[in-house]
Protein backbone atom coordinates (compact mmCIF):
# COMPACT_ATOMS: atom_id res chain seq x y z
CA UNK A 1 0.00 0.00 0.00
CA UNK A 2 1.30 3.46 -0.87
CA UNK A 3 1.76 5.59 2.24
CA UNK A 4 2.90 9.18 2.85
CA UNK A 5 6.33 9.81 4.32
CA UNK A 6 6.25 9.72 8.10
CA UNK A 7 7.84 13.15 8.47
CA UNK A 8 6.24 14.87 5.47
CA UNK A 9 2.58 15.94 5.42
CA UNK A 10 0.86 15.00 2.17
CA UNK A 11 -0.03 18.61 1.30
CA UNK A 12 3.41 20.05 1.98
CA UNK A 13 4.97 21.43 -1.20
CA UNK A 14 8.35 19.94 -2.10
CA UNK A 15 10.42 20.35 -5.22
CA UNK A 16 10.90 17.20 -7.25
CA UNK A 17 14.55 17.19 -6.25
CA UNK A 18 13.51 17.27 -2.57
CA UNK A 19 11.06 14.45 -3.20
CA UNK A 20 13.92 12.35 -4.60
CA UNK A 21 16.21 13.26 -1.70
CA UNK A 22 13.69 12.09 0.94
CA UNK A 23 13.44 8.57 -0.53
CA UNK A 24 15.24 5.46 0.69
CA UNK A 25 17.43 3.50 -1.71
CA UNK A 26 15.01 1.35 -3.75
CA UNK A 27 14.92 -1.15 -6.59
CA UNK A 28 14.55 1.80 -8.99
CA UNK A 29 17.86 3.19 -7.73
CA UNK A 30 19.45 -0.24 -8.07
CA UNK A 31 18.24 -0.46 -11.67
CA UNK A 32 19.73 2.95 -12.50
CA UNK A 33 22.97 2.17 -10.69
CA UNK A 34 23.30 -1.25 -12.32
CA UNK A 35 22.40 0.01 -15.78
CA UNK A 36 24.83 2.92 -15.58
CA UNK A 37 27.43 0.73 -13.91
CA UNK A 38 27.44 -1.80 -16.74
CA UNK A 39 28.15 1.05 -19.17
CA UNK A 40 30.92 2.23 -16.85
CA UNK A 41 32.42 -1.27 -16.68
CA UNK A 42 32.38 -1.56 -20.47
CA UNK A 43 34.21 1.77 -20.65
CA UNK A 44 36.86 0.49 -18.24
CA UNK A 45 37.17 -2.75 -20.17
CA UNK A 46 38.00 -0.83 -23.32
CA UNK A 47 40.55 1.40 -21.56
CA UNK A 48 42.13 -1.66 -19.98
CA UNK A 49 42.18 -3.73 -23.15
CA UNK A 50 44.44 -1.35 -25.01
CA UNK A 51 47.20 -1.74 -22.41
CA UNK A 52 47.23 -5.53 -23.00
CA UNK A 53 46.89 -5.16 -26.76
CA UNK A 54 49.83 -2.73 -26.85
CA UNK A 55 52.02 -5.26 -25.04
CA UNK A 56 51.09 -7.94 -27.59
CA UNK A 57 51.44 -5.64 -30.61
CA UNK A 58 54.83 -4.53 -29.33
CA UNK A 59 56.01 -8.07 -30.01
CA UNK A 60 53.90 -8.87 -33.10
CA UNK A 61 54.42 -5.58 -34.96
CA UNK A 62 57.78 -4.73 -33.42
CA UNK A 63 56.51 -1.40 -32.11
CA UNK A 64 58.90 1.12 -30.65
CA UNK A 65 58.13 2.75 -27.29
CA UNK A 66 57.32 5.94 -29.19
CA UNK A 67 54.71 4.18 -31.34
CA UNK A 68 53.18 2.57 -28.28
CA UNK A 69 53.01 5.98 -26.62
CA UNK A 70 51.21 7.55 -29.56
CA UNK A 71 48.63 4.76 -29.75
CA UNK A 72 47.88 5.23 -26.06
CA UNK A 73 47.97 9.02 -26.07
CA UNK A 74 45.76 9.57 -29.10
CA UNK A 75 42.96 7.73 -27.32
CA UNK A 76 43.32 10.10 -24.39
CA UNK A 77 43.29 13.06 -26.80
CA UNK A 78 39.92 11.82 -28.00
CA UNK A 79 38.80 11.43 -24.39
CA UNK A 80 39.73 15.05 -23.64
CA UNK A 81 37.57 16.33 -26.48
CA UNK A 82 34.82 13.83 -25.71
CA UNK A 83 34.66 14.79 -22.03
CA UNK A 84 34.32 18.48 -22.81
CA UNK A 85 31.79 18.11 -25.62
CA UNK A 86 29.89 15.35 -23.81
CA UNK A 87 29.42 17.50 -20.72
CA UNK A 88 28.14 20.43 -22.77
CA UNK A 89 25.75 18.19 -24.71
CA UNK A 90 24.50 16.58 -21.48
CA UNK A 91 23.36 20.01 -20.26
CA UNK A 92 21.66 20.68 -23.60
CA UNK A 93 20.13 17.47 -24.96
CA UNK A 94 20.07 15.28 -21.87
CA UNK A 95 22.18 12.91 -19.80
CA UNK A 96 20.61 9.69 -21.10
CA UNK A 97 20.86 10.67 -24.76
CA UNK A 98 24.57 11.44 -24.52
CA UNK A 99 25.24 8.32 -22.44
CA UNK A 100 23.70 6.08 -25.13
CA UNK A 101 25.41 7.91 -27.99
CA UNK A 102 28.86 7.61 -26.44
CA UNK A 103 28.45 3.87 -25.88
CA UNK A 104 27.52 3.47 -29.53
CA UNK A 105 30.47 5.52 -30.80
CA UNK A 106 33.23 3.82 -28.86
CA UNK A 107 31.73 0.35 -29.21
CA UNK A 108 31.68 0.55 -33.01
CA UNK A 109 35.15 2.13 -33.17
CA UNK A 110 36.57 -0.58 -30.92
CA UNK A 111 35.12 -3.29 -33.13
CA UNK A 112 36.57 -1.62 -36.20
CA UNK A 113 39.98 -1.61 -34.51
CA UNK A 114 40.07 -5.39 -34.95
CA UNK A 115 40.54 -4.78 -38.69
CA UNK A 116 43.53 -2.45 -38.30
CA UNK A 117 46.53 -3.46 -40.37
CA UNK A 118 49.00 -0.81 -39.26
CA UNK A 119 49.82 1.83 -36.68
CA UNK A 120 48.21 4.68 -38.64
CA UNK A 121 44.79 3.02 -38.89
CA UNK A 122 44.88 2.01 -35.23
CA UNK A 123 45.73 5.55 -34.16
CA UNK A 124 42.73 6.98 -36.05
CA UNK A 125 40.36 4.40 -34.59
CA UNK A 126 41.71 4.86 -31.05
CA UNK A 127 40.99 8.57 -31.35
CA UNK A 128 37.34 7.81 -32.22
CA UNK A 129 37.17 5.34 -29.33
CA UNK A 130 38.46 8.07 -27.04
CA UNK A 131 35.74 10.50 -28.12
CA UNK A 132 33.07 8.11 -26.87
CA UNK A 133 34.92 7.01 -23.75
CA UNK A 134 35.67 10.54 -22.61
CA UNK A 135 32.10 11.73 -22.94
CA UNK A 136 30.51 8.76 -21.19
CA UNK A 137 32.08 8.88 -17.72
CA UNK A 138 31.14 12.38 -16.47
CA UNK A 139 27.66 12.02 -17.98
CA UNK A 140 26.96 8.72 -16.21
CA UNK A 141 28.15 10.02 -12.83
CA UNK A 142 26.04 13.16 -13.24
CA UNK A 143 22.90 11.14 -14.00
CA UNK A 144 23.36 8.82 -11.02
CA UNK A 145 24.26 11.71 -8.70
CA UNK A 146 21.05 13.54 -9.57
CA UNK A 147 18.85 10.57 -8.62
CA UNK A 148 20.67 9.36 -5.50
CA UNK A 149 19.24 10.39 -2.09
CA UNK A 150 21.44 13.12 -0.65
CA UNK A 151 22.40 11.25 2.54
CA UNK A 152 24.04 8.44 0.53
CA UNK A 153 24.79 10.23 -2.75
CA UNK A 154 28.56 10.02 -2.35
CA UNK A 155 28.48 6.33 -1.56
CA UNK A 156 26.23 5.56 -4.52
CA UNK A 157 28.55 7.36 -6.95
CA UNK A 158 31.60 5.56 -5.51
CA UNK A 159 29.78 2.26 -6.03
CA UNK A 160 29.12 3.35 -9.63
CA UNK A 161 32.84 4.04 -10.01
CA UNK A 162 33.57 0.59 -8.57
CA UNK A 163 32.18 -0.87 -11.79
CA UNK A 164 35.43 0.42 -13.28
CA UNK A 165 37.21 -2.36 -11.40
CA UNK A 166 34.81 -4.90 -12.87
CA UNK A 167 35.65 -3.66 -16.35
CA UNK A 168 39.40 -3.66 -15.71
CA UNK A 169 39.21 -7.18 -14.31
CA UNK A 170 37.31 -8.23 -17.44
CA UNK A 171 40.04 -6.60 -19.54
CA UNK A 172 42.72 -8.42 -17.55
CA UNK A 173 40.93 -11.75 -18.04
CA UNK A 174 40.61 -11.10 -21.77
CA UNK A 175 44.26 -10.08 -21.80
CA UNK A 176 45.28 -13.27 -20.02
CA UNK A 177 43.10 -15.78 -21.90
CA UNK A 178 42.49 -14.18 -25.31
CA UNK A 179 45.22 -11.72 -26.29
CA UNK A 180 48.23 -14.14 -26.23
CA UNK A 181 46.55 -16.43 -28.80
CA UNK A 182 46.78 -16.17 -32.57
CA UNK A 183 45.14 -12.88 -33.61
CA UNK A 184 44.11 -12.65 -29.97
CA UNK A 185 44.30 -8.87 -29.90
CA UNK A 186 41.83 -8.71 -32.81
CA UNK A 187 39.36 -10.92 -30.98
CA UNK A 188 39.78 -8.73 -27.89
CA UNK A 189 38.66 -5.72 -29.93
CA UNK A 190 35.69 -7.70 -31.28
CA UNK A 191 34.62 -8.38 -27.70
CA UNK A 192 34.95 -4.63 -27.14
CA UNK A 193 31.97 -4.05 -29.48
CA UNK A 194 29.56 -4.99 -26.69
CA UNK A 195 28.94 -1.32 -25.69
CA UNK A 196 27.39 -0.63 -29.11
CA UNK A 197 24.70 -3.21 -28.37
CA UNK A 198 24.27 -2.05 -24.78
CA UNK A 199 23.57 1.50 -26.00
CA UNK A 200 20.13 0.32 -27.14
CA UNK A 201 19.26 -0.76 -23.59
CA UNK A 202 20.47 2.54 -22.16
CA UNK A 203 18.38 4.55 -24.60
CA UNK A 204 15.21 2.57 -23.93
CA UNK A 205 15.39 1.67 -20.24
CA UNK A 206 17.32 4.24 -18.20
CA UNK A 207 15.55 7.43 -17.06
CA UNK A 208 16.42 10.98 -18.00
CA UNK A 209 17.51 13.40 -15.27
CA UNK A 210 14.54 14.98 -13.48
CA UNK A 211 16.42 18.22 -13.00
CA UNK A 212 17.30 18.36 -16.70
CA UNK A 213 13.69 17.70 -17.72
CA UNK A 214 12.43 20.50 -15.46
CA UNK A 215 14.91 23.00 -16.84
CA UNK A 216 13.78 22.13 -20.36
CA UNK A 217 10.12 22.66 -19.45
CA UNK A 218 9.27 18.95 -19.75
CA UNK A 219 7.40 18.96 -16.46
CA UNK A 220 5.09 16.01 -17.15
CA UNK A 221 8.07 13.77 -17.93
CA UNK A 222 9.88 14.97 -14.81
CA UNK A 223 6.84 14.24 -12.65
CA UNK A 224 6.44 10.77 -14.15
CA UNK A 225 10.11 9.99 -13.49
CA UNK A 226 9.87 11.05 -9.84
CA UNK A 227 6.74 8.97 -9.31
CA UNK A 228 8.50 5.84 -10.53
CA UNK A 229 10.95 6.24 -7.65
CA UNK A 230 8.24 7.19 -5.15
CA UNK A 231 6.20 4.14 -6.13
CA UNK A 232 9.25 1.93 -5.67
CA UNK A 233 9.64 3.33 -2.13
CA UNK A 234 5.90 3.08 -1.32
CA UNK A 235 5.71 6.87 -0.87
CA UNK A 236 2.75 9.01 -1.90
CA UNK A 237 3.55 11.96 -4.18
CA UNK A 238 3.24 15.51 -2.86
CA UNK A 239 2.62 18.74 -4.79
CA UNK A 240 5.65 20.35 -6.42
CA UNK A 241 5.87 24.04 -7.29
CA UNK A 242 6.13 25.13 -10.89
CA UNK A 243 9.66 25.44 -12.23
CA UNK A 244 10.47 28.04 -14.84
CA UNK A 245 12.35 26.50 -17.77
CA UNK A 246 15.77 27.88 -18.56
CA UNK A 247 15.88 30.77 -20.99
CA UNK A 248 19.37 30.16 -22.31
CA UNK A 249 21.96 27.44 -21.97
CA UNK A 250 24.83 28.42 -19.65
CA UNK A 251 28.26 29.07 -21.12
CA UNK A 252 31.28 27.15 -19.86
CA UNK A 253 32.88 30.50 -18.90
CA UNK A 254 30.49 30.58 -15.94
CA UNK A 255 32.69 27.91 -14.35
CA UNK A 256 35.22 30.70 -13.78
CA UNK A 257 32.78 33.23 -12.35
CA UNK A 258 33.65 34.45 -8.84
CA UNK A 259 31.22 31.99 -7.24
CA UNK A 260 32.82 28.90 -8.81
CA UNK A 261 36.40 29.96 -9.52
CA UNK A 262 38.06 28.37 -6.50
CA UNK A 263 36.25 25.05 -6.73
CA UNK A 264 36.82 24.83 -10.50
CA UNK A 265 40.55 25.49 -10.15
CA UNK A 266 40.88 22.95 -7.32
CA UNK A 267 38.89 20.32 -9.19
CA UNK A 268 40.94 20.75 -12.36
CA UNK A 269 44.19 20.35 -10.39
CA UNK A 270 42.94 17.11 -8.84
CA UNK A 271 41.77 15.73 -12.16
CA UNK A 272 45.08 16.59 -13.80
CA UNK A 273 47.23 14.97 -11.11
CA UNK A 274 45.14 11.80 -10.82
CA UNK A 275 44.99 11.32 -14.59
CA UNK A 276 48.73 11.76 -15.04
CA UNK A 277 49.62 9.27 -12.33
CA UNK A 278 46.94 6.69 -13.09
CA UNK A 279 47.32 6.48 -16.85
CA UNK A 280 51.08 6.84 -16.71
CA UNK A 281 51.29 3.84 -14.41
CA UNK A 282 48.49 1.52 -15.47
CA UNK A 283 48.44 1.98 -19.24
CA UNK A 284 52.12 0.96 -19.28
CA UNK A 285 52.02 -1.67 -16.53
CA UNK A 286 51.88 -4.86 -18.67
CA UNK A 287 54.57 -3.51 -21.01
CA UNK A 288 56.79 -2.49 -18.10
CA UNK A 289 56.58 -5.98 -16.63
CA UNK A 290 57.45 -7.50 -20.01
CA UNK A 291 60.45 -5.14 -20.27
CA UNK A 292 61.60 -6.37 -16.84
CA UNK A 293 61.93 -9.86 -18.26
CA UNK A 294 58.58 -11.44 -17.45
CA UNK A 295 56.81 -13.35 -20.21
CA UNK A 296 53.71 -11.85 -21.81
CA UNK A 297 51.42 -14.31 -20.03
CA UNK A 298 53.18 -13.84 -16.67
CA UNK A 299 53.02 -10.04 -16.90
CA UNK A 300 49.29 -10.27 -17.67
CA UNK A 301 48.85 -12.59 -14.66
CA UNK A 302 50.53 -10.11 -12.32
CA UNK A 303 48.50 -7.25 -13.77
CA UNK A 304 45.29 -9.21 -13.13
CA UNK A 305 46.27 -9.79 -9.49
CA UNK A 306 47.08 -6.10 -9.05
CA UNK A 307 43.79 -5.13 -10.70
CA UNK A 308 41.75 -7.24 -8.26
CA UNK A 309 42.88 -4.92 -5.46
CA UNK A 310 40.72 -2.18 -6.94
CA UNK A 311 37.60 -3.76 -5.44
CA UNK A 312 38.55 -3.39 -1.74
CA UNK A 313 39.82 0.11 -2.53
CA UNK A 314 36.42 1.13 -3.82
CA UNK A 315 34.66 -0.59 -0.92
CA UNK A 316 36.72 1.31 1.64
CA UNK A 317 36.17 4.62 -0.15
CA UNK A 318 32.40 4.00 -0.35
CA UNK A 319 32.30 3.35 3.40
CA UNK A 320 34.45 6.34 4.37
CA UNK A 321 32.98 8.96 2.06
CA UNK A 322 29.79 9.31 4.14
CA UNK A 323 31.72 9.13 7.43
CA UNK A 324 34.88 11.17 6.86
CA UNK A 325 33.39 13.25 4.08
CA UNK A 326 34.42 13.74 0.48
CA UNK A 327 37.46 15.95 1.01
CA UNK A 328 39.08 13.90 3.78
CA UNK A 329 38.54 10.60 1.95
CA UNK A 330 39.88 11.94 -1.33
CA UNK A 331 42.95 13.56 0.25
CA UNK A 332 43.78 10.47 2.33
CA UNK A 333 43.55 8.10 -0.60
CA UNK A 334 45.70 10.37 -2.76
CA UNK A 335 48.38 10.54 -0.06
CA UNK A 336 48.37 6.73 0.24
CA UNK A 337 48.57 6.47 -3.57
CA UNK A 338 51.67 8.66 -3.59
CA UNK A 339 53.42 6.42 -1.08
CA UNK A 340 52.42 3.25 -2.94
CA UNK A 341 53.70 4.68 -6.24
CA UNK A 342 57.14 5.35 -4.76
CA UNK A 343 57.29 1.87 -3.24
CA UNK A 344 56.31 0.26 -6.55
CA UNK A 345 59.08 2.10 -8.33
CA UNK A 346 61.60 0.67 -5.87
CA UNK A 347 60.25 -2.91 -5.89
CA UNK A 348 62.54 -5.53 -7.39
CA UNK A 349 61.11 -8.88 -6.26
CA UNK A 350 57.82 -10.42 -7.38
CA UNK A 351 56.21 -10.24 -3.90
CA UNK A 352 57.23 -6.58 -3.54
CA UNK A 353 55.96 -5.71 -7.03
CA UNK A 354 52.61 -7.36 -6.39
CA UNK A 355 52.20 -5.90 -2.87
CA UNK A 356 53.08 -2.35 -3.89
CA UNK A 357 51.04 -2.69 -7.09
CA UNK A 358 47.98 -3.85 -5.15
CA UNK A 359 48.31 -0.93 -2.71
CA UNK A 360 48.64 1.51 -5.61
CA UNK A 361 45.64 -0.06 -7.34
CA UNK A 362 43.44 0.01 -4.23
CA UNK A 363 44.16 3.56 -3.08
CA UNK A 364 44.34 5.08 -6.56
CA UNK A 365 40.97 3.68 -7.61
CA UNK A 366 39.41 4.55 -4.25
CA UNK A 367 40.53 8.12 -4.92
CA UNK A 368 38.91 7.97 -8.35
CA UNK A 369 35.64 6.93 -6.70
CA UNK A 370 35.73 9.88 -4.32
CA UNK A 371 36.64 12.25 -7.17
CA UNK A 372 33.68 11.17 -9.27
CA UNK A 373 31.42 11.65 -6.25
CA UNK A 374 32.70 15.20 -5.71
CA UNK A 375 32.77 16.43 -9.31
CA UNK A 376 29.07 16.67 -10.22
CA UNK A 377 27.83 17.87 -6.85
CA UNK A 378 29.86 21.08 -6.61
CA UNK A 379 27.93 22.75 -9.47
CA UNK A 380 24.26 23.66 -9.92
CA UNK A 381 22.03 21.71 -12.30
CA UNK A 382 22.55 23.93 -15.35
CA UNK A 383 26.34 23.62 -15.08
CA UNK A 384 26.64 20.12 -13.64
CA UNK A 385 27.40 18.25 -16.85
CA UNK A 386 29.54 21.08 -18.20
CA UNK A 387 31.52 21.37 -14.95
CA UNK A 388 32.16 17.65 -14.61
CA UNK A 389 32.99 17.27 -18.29
CA UNK A 390 35.35 20.27 -18.34
CA UNK A 391 37.29 18.98 -15.34
CA UNK A 392 37.53 15.55 -16.94
CA UNK A 393 38.65 17.12 -20.22
CA UNK A 394 41.41 19.07 -18.48
CA UNK A 395 42.49 15.90 -16.71
CA UNK A 396 42.67 14.09 -20.03
CA UNK A 397 45.43 16.48 -21.08
CA UNK A 398 47.50 14.80 -18.39
CA UNK A 399 46.49 11.37 -19.64
CA UNK A 400 47.72 12.38 -23.10
CA UNK A 401 51.05 13.56 -21.72
CA UNK A 402 51.63 10.65 -19.33
CA UNK A 403 52.12 7.81 -21.86
CA UNK A 404 54.42 10.05 -23.90
CA UNK A 405 56.41 10.97 -20.79
CA UNK A 406 56.94 7.42 -19.51
CA UNK A 407 59.60 6.40 -22.07
CA UNK A 408 61.54 9.60 -21.30
CA UNK A 409 61.38 8.96 -17.56
CA UNK A 410 62.41 5.32 -17.99
CA UNK A 411 65.39 6.35 -20.11
CA UNK A 412 66.44 9.01 -17.59
CA UNK A 413 66.07 7.05 -14.37
CA UNK A 414 64.19 3.79 -14.83
CA UNK A 415 61.02 2.74 -13.04
CA UNK A 416 62.14 4.46 -9.84
CA UNK A 417 62.09 7.91 -11.45
CA UNK A 418 58.86 7.21 -13.36
CA UNK A 419 56.90 6.14 -10.30
CA UNK A 420 58.41 8.85 -8.11
CA UNK A 421 57.06 11.31 -10.66
CA UNK A 422 53.64 9.69 -10.39
CA UNK A 423 53.93 10.06 -6.61
CA UNK A 424 54.54 13.79 -7.02
CA UNK A 425 51.45 14.02 -9.25
CA UNK A 426 49.39 12.36 -6.53
CA UNK A 427 50.68 14.85 -3.95
CA UNK A 428 49.75 17.79 -6.20
CA UNK A 429 46.26 16.31 -6.59
CA UNK A 430 46.02 15.85 -2.81
CA UNK A 431 46.84 19.53 -2.23
CA UNK A 432 44.19 20.53 -4.75
CA UNK A 433 41.57 18.36 -3.02
CA UNK A 434 41.97 20.33 0.22
CA UNK A 435 40.44 23.37 -1.52
CA UNK A 436 37.25 21.60 -2.61
CA UNK A 437 33.98 22.28 -0.75
CA UNK A 438 32.71 19.60 1.62
CA UNK A 439 29.12 18.68 0.64
CA UNK A 440 28.47 15.50 2.59
CA UNK A 441 24.73 15.21 3.22
CA UNK A 442 23.92 18.45 1.37
CA UNK A 443 21.27 18.70 -1.34
CA UNK A 444 22.48 19.32 -4.88
CA UNK A 445 22.37 22.98 -5.91
CA UNK A 446 19.64 23.94 -8.37
CA UNK A 447 20.65 27.51 -9.23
Amino acid sequence: MVRPAADTPVQQSLTRAQRLDRLPFTRAHRKLLGGSGVGWALDAMDVGLISFVIAALGQEWGLTDGEKSWILSVGFAGMAIGASVGGLLADRIGRRQVFALTLLVYGLATGASALATGVGALIVLRFLVGLGLGAELPVASTLVSEYAPKRIRGRVVVILEAFWAVGWIAAALIGYFVVPGENGWRWAFVIGMVPAVYAIYVRLRLPESVRFLERKGRVAEAEAAVRVYEDAAGQAPVPSPAVAPETAAPHWRELWAARFRRRTAALWVVWFGVNFAYYGAFSWLPSLLVDQGFSLVRSFEYTLIITLAQLPGYALAAWLIERWGRRSTLASFLAASALAAVLFGQATTVPAIIAAGMALSAFNLGAWGALYAVSPEIYPTALRGTGSGSAAAFGRLASIAAPLTVPLLLAAGGSGLAFATFGVAFVVAMIGSLFLPELRGAALEEE
